[in-house]
């Protein structure tokens, strides 16, 4: 059974997901998509997720939703974190932390899709080691799905390149979020997974990775603290849409999706957002 699996890069604020909005039902009629992934840490006012913006994704057709660094940005994000099936914070934190380690999604062509995001280490806050998390989770997620997905949340290109190949053969797709940028390396590794380093990122791109210039240009030339208010021009949603046989649990093919806007965004932020940071100099 051939499956479509379109992962979204980090979704930042109302613009990136006002691009989700307008876009992804179409895309899925039109790529003929079974399961759609989205990081959506940014979504809420460029750091963190609300409630009311994780169930607009699920209305807008997100299947499951990964998180990262600011998976706990937003307090009122717990309660979801700890009772939804479909949504996951990196794998590798405490074990004592909110949130699901996995989740799954059965699609309407009957396999099941599982998802696991990883945190990475380097130039990150300290987080348990990725490749013991990981090894630990894909016996008992083998049981429950077919197809597995990994979101490598790292800031280092290396680090999401060595996991790549460390998981070749043994997951379907692993694709790298956090940075904001997409990388032109999408790839079929040597034992069957589709790879790619960074997805990018679904958000205004006239920006420094979805903020606004100015105020970013002055925090690293003052070494002050500076609003980054959310940009909202050159709107782009930036994926990665992955065909993965079934039965071998193979990837057959990966490419890069960029779509645009349709219409300029006229502001960044909405009651969705929840409560603003005054100082969020935080990507």
């Amino acid at each position: 059974m051939k499956v479509n699996i379109l992962c979204i890069g980090d979704i930042v604020g109302r613009p990136g997901r006002r691009v989700v909005a307008e876009k992804l039902h179409s895309l899925v009629r039109e790529r003929d998509i079974d399961c759609v992934i989205a990081n959506a840490e940014n979504a809420a006012g460029g750091s963190g997720l609300t409630p009311q913006i994780y169930e607009k994704l699920l209305r807008y057709g997100v299947n499951l939703v990964t998180l990262g660094d600011h998976t706990y940005r937003k307090r009122d994000i717990t309660p979801t974190l700890e009772t939804a099936a479909n949504i996951v914070r990196p794998a590798n934190l405490s074990e004592q932390a909110s949130g699901r380690r996995t989740a799954t999604f059965k699609t309407g062509k009957g396999p099941t899709v599982g998802v696991v995001s990883l945190i990475g280490r380097i130039f990150m806050k300290p987080a348990d080691c990725p490749y013991n998390a990981i090894d630990r989770i894909l016996p008992q997620l083998e049981q429950e799905a077919e197809i597995i997905v990994v979101d490598v949340h790292a800031e280092a290109t290396s680090e999401k390149i060595a996991m790549g190949y460390y998981l070749d053969g043994r997951v379907s797709l692993c694709f790298g979020t956090h940075t904001h940028v997409t990388t032109a390396d999408e790839r079929i590794l040597p034992q069957g997974t589709a790879y790619i380093t960074d997805v990018g990122m679904t958000g205004a791109h006239d920006s420094v990775l979805g903020r606004k210039v100015e105020n970013v240009l002055k925090s690293f030339r003052t070494q002050m603290p500076f609003p980054f208010e959310i940009a909202t021009d050159d709107v782009r949603m930036n994926a990665i849409l992955a065909t993965v046989d079934s039965n071998t649990k193979k990837a057959e093919r990966i490419e890069r999706v960029r779509i645009d806007a349709d219409t300029p965004e006229t502001t960044g932020y909405d009651s969705d957002d929840g409560k603003p940071e005054h100082f969020n100099n935080n990507f």
